[in-house]
């Protein structure tokens, strides 16, 4: 019992006991400070600073952007900004996807490539057959009438599927002789209208300029866009007025007749119509005379 009584007082006293820091000079030992120091002391005082030391730490890192770098944290603003960039991550590969159809449609055109789909008619109506006996075929005079003059507005208007379309009018793109017409079998899916070199090419309607470039093969290109779906395109011309993104007026000059790109073989202008990414006769619907 006496030596643990003796070995307490004896860790008491090295506890208590005084030591004094001292900083001096060099060169002259004169003393500059001096503190007076215990054991117990230095262990409060560090023990103290260690948790000041990591009190500022955890505050530090709570109340700053310093607590996003650490490994899981997640906080309500990441994962707001992070369901944002989601939606527009999506809205951008909705665009993509959009663009890119576009820019098919536009290939299409410039290749005069598309797709022969062919559909049995008598399957589709197979629920719908007449006996003809049973029907009086002769037309009436009404019905004439009514044919006729569907014929004479579809010659200047596309009517189509769209009723949209029936107000717009198209000018001919240039005065001249059709050297070719518009011939779905043959895939030349345009009319070549034969004029002097430098004849202005007119637009056949309002639209702006999507395409106004030089092809190898088809020369200087123009494409114009008009509402509805409807492109309008240009092929084999001498030189182009306008530049792609330019807004048009119809029969407004955009290019002027040529002989440039491989497949041309005189001055003439190269004209398509196209309704929706499908090829139609523009015959059908602009007088050439």
């Amino acid at each position: 019992m006496a030596k643990k009584v003796k070995k307490r007082k004896d860790i008491k006293r090295k506890l208590l006991h005084k030591y004094r820091l001292v900083i001096l000079n060099e060169n002259t030992f004169e003393e500059k400070i001096s503190f007076k120091l215990s054991r117990l002391n230095v262990f409060v005082s560090g023990s103290i600073f260690i948790i000041c030391l990591i009190g500022l730490t955890i505050l530090l890192i709570a109340f700053t952007p310093l607590r996003e770098y650490i490994p899981g944290y997640s906080s309500t603003k990441l994962k707001r900004q992070a369901t944002e960039l989601t939606y527009k991550t999506d809205s951008l590969v909705n665009s993509l996807n959009y663009t890119n159809k576009y820019l098919d449609n536009i290939r299409k055109v410039l290749r005069g490539d598309i797709e022969n789909t062919e559909i049995n008619r008598d399957s589709l109506f197979e629920q719908f057959k007449l006996d003809p006996s049973s029907v009086d075929l002769n037309p009436i005079k009404e019905d004439s009438m009514l044919r006729a003059e569907v014929a004479l507005e579809d010659k200047y208007n596309l009517f189509e599927r769209n009723s949209d379309k029936s107000s717009v009018v198209l000018f001919p793109p240039l005065s001249g002789t059709l050297s070719d017409t518009f011939d779905r079998d043959k895939k030349h899916y345009a009319v070549d209208i034969v004029a002097p070199k430098d004849t202005p090419i007119k637009a056949v309607a309002n639209g702006i300029v999507i395409f106004a470039e030089w092809t190898a093969e088809t020369g200087y290109v123009i494409i114009l866009e008009h509402k509805d779906g409807l492109l309008s395109v240009y092929k084999h011309n001498g030189s182009l007025s306008k530049a792609q993104g330019d807004i048009v007026r119809a029969g407004e000059v955009i290019a002027s007749v040529g002989n440039t790109g491989e497949l041309s073989t005189g001055p003439h202008l190269h004209f398509e119509l196209w309704d929706n990414g499908n090829p139609v006769n523009p015959q059908d619907f602009i007088d050439f005379k």
